[in-house]
């Protein structure tokens, strides 16, 4: 499975889902199991190595707005949500990580931002398809720290500062 066919998973679950991520993990659960457990693996590649690379402390500051705080296990479920929302919303956000506030149109806070079940369909693909555990992915792991400069979550006048437009809109 190449990046294309990963996004394009991605895209068409949510779509489907019309951007529930529950939705979107059940449908991509579903799509994963009509594939090859080679192909699952794959999957979870392309989506452990783009989890890994969102974690960054301008990512978590992002996150900490848009959600009212962000524990450390809300920021991991927040990449995940992340990644469902698509190539052009994770890669603006990384890039970007205030112009959340532009690529998300809609954010429903009792349902957007968490997106734990999508990190485990393609483990729950995979045991499905084998019977077996998934083998490890033979990727980097994650940082211990987050990259980048540290966010102070406290400092309300900071994060409006670093994030105006995300504070703008969710926090005003």
């Amino acid at each position: 499975m190449d990046e294309t066919e990963f996004w394009e998973l991605i895209d068409t679950t949510r779509e489907a889902a019309d951007g529930d991520p529950e939705e979107q993990a059940d449908l991509l659960l579903d799509r994963l199991c009509a594939l090859d457990p080679e192909q699952v693996l794959d999957f979870a590649r392309h989506f452990e190595a783009r989890y890994n690379r969102a974690y960054t402390w301008d990512l978590w500051g992002a996150a900490w707005v848009l959600l009212d705080g962000a524990s450390d296990d809300a920021f991991d479920f927040f990449r995940c949500w992340l990644i469902g929302q698509g190539r052009e919303v994770y890669e603006g956000a990384l890039h970007d990580p205030d112009a959340l506030a532009d690529l998300v149109s809609d954010f429903d806070e009792e349902v957007d931002g968490d997106g734990e079940e999508l990190g485990y369909a393609a483990d729950e693909a995979y045991e499905q398809l084998t019977g077996t555990v998934a083998p490890d992915l033979g990727i980097a792991p994650a940082p211990a720290e987050p990259e980048g400069a540290p966010v102070d979550f406290e400092d309300e006048g900071a994060l409006a500062e670093r994030y105006p437009r995300l504070w703008a809109r969710f926090r005003e």
